[in-house]
């Protein structure tokens, strides 16, 4: 083909292209004036049903106020809110001027009316209790939907009503699904297709103009679309058939002053409406009380909701983000309050960061470092409608803690490698989760081993090796894998392995659903208890051979020593017969003679107590009689020392329950104690005294006293030999005493004498003394 030919066909082509060009963008921008036509005439239209909403709201005889948790705003009335105010004595002028603040001051008019109002309305806004009642004057009738709360005031009586007339409408509208009625100039019922008498629920238009119908809610609408001559709509809720439904209204003015009306039920559109609202505000509201920070964007990168906590995790003011600030705005304000994570190029991450819009997804997690020390994990998702949304959740905590635990984990294994116990951990499946080095040890198996065994079936057999006991090893096996929480309980025993071991073995359920099971080699424990069990059973059967030795031996030295005592008293009895000479010695022997009888009744009475087989013969005692006693006896031998024996006792002391031999025993230990201690010549004081529920005797002397470093021991047995005898006095003194539920006391300074004192309780503790002490006291009843 010729060059020319090439370039005419090339021109042609151009041409033609750019002819389909221009009829394409032709054919487009009338699509799109079409388009912006349709747009506009549906806004136009939305803008007059909403005009039409709010003349029928005005022509009704009712004033309608909005009682939004924000603001309370008048909604609708006209000459009824008028009316409303001067019943409530509210400035009228202020509806003019301030319409939302006269509003207010009309509701807290009827809330201060009376408290049962104020409680009505107040249900009203928190729960969304209807409510209906007369207050100023006025019928209120109160109403929640949508989450707003509603009151409707009208002023009582004030009614509306249909004039007597007759029409008739067209075929079309006879045929029609929907109500479709005719109103004359004065809103007399003319005509009404079927559908109105069914929803007027009458058989015919006279019936409707007698009682009432459906027509009467439209009224307003009529007289609106009267005055204005165009057409009016309004929506209402009205019952029909028993049932609440929702119904779109519509009248067309026509000649003469007629108006044709209309309704369309629109319940279902309005309850699938609502229940869009109620969801939308439900997941608002639970997306502001989540812990996690959200944030969601319109497909203009603008914001379209936050939640409380991203507020204040970020430190943004509420007001600057009501104002629906971008995307891009956001994170320049976070930037500027070290708010994110810091970066090299602020520029290029922020245009990264918008880019995302429109992507499909999904998206990869990402933390952020923040400069305040947390830690932000940010979850991007796209909104079906364009947007994106952002949730950011503070994993600071969940890091501390997870560094925490594996630091747990960590001083937990080197804790279980520390224990001389073999120590493994099973999980509920039965697989070995962990063990200690001395696990390897105790069964003599490696690491490799135990990893290779993996399970408890693995593990039992290496164990097997040491210690064959198939019943052992089943139960061990049962606590461990079973899953009934009967069986998860903790165990243990012993058993003997094939190399002479005693092993105890005890199980541990653990909080996770795993089981401890420990082994510990026991066998010098049991030697040791086995040989401490003999020792003291040695020691016991020396203890009895003691006893049975005391016993005998006292016995066995009572005999002659009566008989010296006896003859040692008969010599004496002879008087002058008696030469000179022998009389010391007469009295020594006797004297000699009785010290040791006393002696071997201190030991045989230390023994008895010892044996538990002393019994108090308890009764009455009087405290004076009884340290009256004590001195006489005492007196006799402390003529020989030219020492005096005094006696005070206090006229409140009475009677105690009490042994009176076994007390007046321990009083002649003290006395003789005292004696030995006591100059020549010097005085021992016996007194009593009660105070503080108690009856104290005090025996005290001027002797040498006591060294203090004696004093703590000086009740132990064997402690005082060097005075003579078995050294058994004082410790016998304190048994004496503290089974009658007292005590003894010491007071003693060395060169000044020493105060022994016995603390005998009125009534005696539960427990504290012998069986028959656990009665009242004597002295009480005295």
């Amino acid at each position: 083909m010729p060059v020319n030919d090439v370039a005419f066909a090339a021109s042609v082509g151009a041409i033609g292209l750019s002819l389909s060009a221009a009829a394409w963008a032709w054919r487009f921008r009338r699509r799109a004036l079409g388009a912006l036509a349709r747009a506009e005439a549906e806004a136009q239209g939305l803008r007059e049903d909403m005009l039409a909403l709010k003349g029928g709201a005005d022509a009704f005889d009712t004033c309608l106020i909005s009682l939004d948790p924000e603001r309370i705003r008048a909604v609708s009335g006209g000459w009824t809110l008028s009316a409303c105010a001067r019943a409530l004595q509210v400035d009228e002028a202020r509806l003019s001027q301030d319409p939302d603040g006269a509003a207010e001051e009309m509701v807290s008019a009827i809330a201060a009316s009376s408290p049962e109002h104020a409680e009505r309305i107040a249900a009203l806004i928190q729960e969304g209790e209807p409510c209906r009642f007369n207050a100023a004057g006025l019928e209120v009738d109160g109403r929640a939907t949508g989450g707003v709360a509603w009151l409707r005031l009208r002023p009582v009586g004030a009614q509306g009503g249909l004039s007597e007339n007759g029409a008739s409408g067209g075929d079309v509208a006879e045929r029609l699904p929907m109500p479709a009625w005719r109103l004359d100039a004065a809103d007399a019922l003319t005509w009404a297709n079927p559908a109105f008498l069914a929803a007027s629920e009458q058989p015919d238009l006279e019936a409707v103009r007698a009682n009432g119908g459906f027509g009467r809610n439209a009224e307003a609408l009529a007289a609106e679309a009267r005055r204005s001559g165009e057409p009016r709509q309004g929506f209402r809720w009205i019952t029909v058939g028993g049932k609440r439904k929702a119904w779109r209204l519509g009248v067309q003015p026509l000649e003469a002053g007629e108006v044709l009306a209309w309704a369309e039920d629109v319940t279902e559109a309005e309850e699938i409406r609502e229940t869009l609202k109620r969801q939308v505000k439900a997941h608002d509201e639970t997306l502001d009380r989540l812990d996690d920070a959200v944030l969601i964007f319109g497909p203009g990168k603008r914001l379209v909701f936050h939640n409380r906590a991203f507020q204040q995790s970020f430190g943004l003011e509420a007001a600057w983000l009501d104002e629906r600030p971008t995307h891009g705005e956001i994170l320049d304000r976070l930037r500027q309050r070290r708010r994110l994570p810091e970066v090299a190029d602020y520029g290029a991450w922020k245009a990264a960061e918008l880019d995302l819009y429109g992507a499909s997804g999904p998206f990869a997690d990402e933390t952020w470092t923040l400069p305040d020390g947390r830690t932000l994990r940010l979850a991007r998702q796209p909104d079906p409608r364009g947007g994106l949304v952002l949730l950011f959740s503070d994993i600071t905590d969940e890091l501390k803690l997870r560094a925490q635990y594996n630091a747990l984990i960590q001083v937990q294994r080197a804790t279980l490698d520390k224990l001389n116990d073999a120590v493994a951990v099973f999980g509920s499946d039965g697989r070995l989760r962990l063990h200690n080095e001395a696990f390897e040890r105790f069964w003599r198996a490696g690491g490799p081993e135990l990893s290779e065994a993996a399970d408890f079936e693995g593990v039992s057999a290496l164990c097997r090796r040491l210690l064959p006991e198939p019943t052992l090893w089943a139960e061990l096996k049962g606590r461990v894998a079973d899953p009934d929480p009967h069986a998860r309980v903790p165990v243990s025993g012993e058993a003997r392995t094939n190399d002479r071991r005693t092993v105890a073995w005890q199980t541990r359920p653990l909080p996770d659903g795993a089981t401890l099971v420990a082994f510990s080699d026991i066998t010098a424990t049991r030697e040791l208890e086995k040989a401490l069990a003999q020792r003291e059973a040695a020691l016991s059967e020396a203890e009895t051979l003691k006893r049975e030795f005391v016993g005998n031996v006292s016995y066995e030295l009572r005999t002659p020593l009566t008989t010296i005592i006896g003859y040692a008293e008969l010599m004496e009895s002879q008087g002058e017969a008696l030469p000179e000479r022998t009389r010391p010695h007469v009295a020594a022997i006797k004297s000699a003679a009785m010290q040791l009888a006393r002696s071997v009744d201190d030991v045989l009475d230390m023994a008895q107590i010892d044996a538990g087989e002393m019994a108090l013969s308890l009764g009455d005692v009087s405290v004076e009689e009884l340290i009256a006693g004590a001195a006489r006896r005492l007196a006799d031998r402390a003529q020989a020392k030219a020492v005096t024996v005094f006696v005070t006792c206090a006229p409140d002391c009475g009677l105690i329950r009490a042994d009176a031999l076994r007390l007046g025993q321990a009083l002649d230990q003290l006395g003789d104690n005292a004696l030995r201690a006591a100059p020549q010549g010097s005085q021992i004081e016996l007194a009593a005294e009660r105070t503080q529920g108690e009856v104290r005797i005090h025996v005290k002397d001027r002797g040498r006293g006591i060294p203090f470093h004696v004093q703590a021991h000086i009740f132990d047995r064997f402690t005082a030999r060097e005075r003579g005898g078995p050294g058994l006095g004082l410790a016998l003194v304190k048994a004496l005493v503290e089974m009658h539920g007292g005590w003894v006391a010491l007071e003693s300074e060395p060169g000044h004498g020493a105060v022994f004192t016995l603390h005998l309780p009125e009534q005696a503790a539960q427990g504290a003394a012998e069986p028959e002490l656990d009665l009242p006291a004597a002295g009480a009843r005295a």
